[in-house]
Formats: C-alpha cells, structure tokens, sequence
C-alpha cells in the first residue's frame, strides 16, 4: 500500500559509525512524485529529438561537476552510508569516468545497424523509450546512480530516482549535480518516498520502464508491478558465491584475500564475501589467521 498522497514521511539520516543522528529530510508525497514525473515527461518530449553532440556536451559538464565536488560528496557517503572517505573519493571518480565514456561513446552504441534481410532494407534503431524509474540501493549511492543515468540521459531518455531511503542527501546532491551541469532541471527528478510508493510510481502513466538494484524480494515486487502493466524492467539482485579454502592453499593469503573481500566497502557490496567454506585439514587454521585479519 501507498502512503496517503497528501502525507509525506520524515527521512532521518544516522551516522552509522557513531550512531549519531544526521540530517532530516522531508519526503515527498506520491502525489507529488507523480508530478515528478509528469515533468520529466514533459522534459522528455524536447530532450529525446536533441543531438548526441548535445547530449556528450551536458555529461562532460556533470562529469566536471562530480570532480569539483568530489570531496563534498564524499564526505556526505562517508556520513549516510558509512564508506571510508578514499572509497567514496575514488567512488566519484569512476562516476565521473563513467559519464565521459558514455558522451564520447552514446552516439556509436545508439547507431541505427544495417540488417541484411535478403530483401527491402532493413535496421535496426534505438529510440528513446521515455521517463525511467530507478529504485536505487544504498551501498554505492552515487556509483548505482550514475552508471544508469548517464546512458539513460544520452540515450534520449528522462528519469526520475527513488533512492534508499538512508542516503536522501545523495539523492538531492545528484539532482544537484545535473542542473548544475545544465540539464533541463526537470530531465532528472529525485523523488524522497518510501519503497511502499514504487508500485505507485511503476503505474503512473508517465513512466515508461523501471530498474532496480537490490534484493531479490524487492526484485520480484517491482518485476510484479512492472509486468501488470506491461512496462520494461530491468532488475539487479543479490547472490552470494562461497569462497573454497582446500587443503593446499596458502592459509595466511586466504584469511587476508578473504577479509579484504569481507570488507570491501566497508562490507556493503553485492561482490562481498559473504561465505567462507574451509576443509577440515585447514579449517582451525585459517580461522585462526581469518580472526586476526579482520582484527587488523
């Protein structure tokens, strides 16, 4: 069920190294997130007939724009998500990197191919779809963010974002970084509403398709939503592949391979090693030096 449209919920950010209380932030109602929407919808119309060399010259100024704030936002991962500060400096980075490989590269990948029927000529074309929904996780909240907008804007597309609801002063920074970048202010909307509200938002008239990164329990209720109304969806979910420790491995090398893997991010990756299957021979001893590398 959907919050009411005229009540909106409070989201309150914590620092998860201290516990302590962050930000405040208030949401949006569905209402309002539908007119989100309808917006970008509008914004969609002018910017999926603007060129390609348009579109690069826009990306390269958000990727411009990700560098210069790079330590700002770094510092605000570090304070919502609990990331160490140089994994969110090089996060912003490969945010950035991203958008210059999608402007220099949109216009080749989106050219409409030549196919050889045996007949009248035939291709195939890419066309803009319309507005895309993106429920996006926290573990990499501008990283997640940014590797599907930068080809959804360059491909013609809108977007509207409903991010984590534990990283909303990433959500608005993102926003911030495309108007700062010149965008049309409303070809990307960040939308502060519960995950309760994405059916909602799934069915609004004005969004074309839908993509997730996050469970498989979230996965399976928008691949719902989306199928009843018979909108693309694209759907990122978790797996967890079990690292084998075998009687001739190097124990030391193991335990630091696998409490490094452990941590990556300060352990909040879908990537993460999460299960750790040792031989008996070897079990006592690399649990043993596993103890002391996470010690470390």
């Amino acid at each position: 069920m959907s919050e009411p449209e005229g009540r909106a919920a409070r989201l309150a950010t914590v620092n998860p190294a201290t516990g302590e209380p962050g930000r405040t932030y208030e949401g949006h109602t569905v209402g309002e997130a539908r007119g989100f929407a309808a917006a970008a919808h509008r914004a969609w119309r002018d910017w999926r007939t603007s060129d390609f060399g348009h579109r690069a010259r826009l990306m390269r100024a958000a990727a411009g724009v990700l560098r210069a704030r790079q330590a700002e936002f770094a510092a605000l991962m570090t304070q919502e998500m609990g990331k160490p500060v140089s994994d969110g400096l090089a996060e912003i980075e490969k945010c950035a990197a991203n958008c210059d490989y999608f402007a220099q590269h949109a216009a080749a990948f989106l050219a409409p191919q030549p196919i050889d029927m045996g007949g009248p000529e035939a291709f195939v074309t890419f066309n803009p779809l319309g507005v895309v929904l993106a429920v996006m996780p926290w573990n990499f909240p501008f990283w997640q963010v940014f590797r599907f907008a930068a080809p959804t804007l360059m491909a013609g597309n809108a977007a509207v974002l409903k991010h984590a609801s534990n990283v909303p002063g990433c959500a608005l920074a993102i926003k911030s970084v495309f108007r700062e970048a010149g965008f049309p202010p409303d070809l990307f909307r960040t939308a502060l509403v519960s995950g309760h509200d994405v059916a909602a938002l799934i069915e609004d008239p004005h969004v074309a398709a839908v993509t997730l990164t996050g469970s498989v329990a979230a996965g399976r209720q928008v691949a719902a939503a989306a199928g009843a109304v018979l909108k693309k969806c694209v759907l990122e979910l978790g797996g967890s592949d079990a690292y084998l420790v075998l009687a001739d491995a190097d124990v030391e090398a193991a335990a630091k391979v696998a409490a490094e893997a452990r941590m990556v991010n300060g352990g909040q990756s879908c990537i993460a090693g999460k299960r750790f299957i040792a031989v008996r021979e070897v079990r006592p001893k690399f649990e043993a030096a596993l103890v002391a590398a996470m010690e470390r």
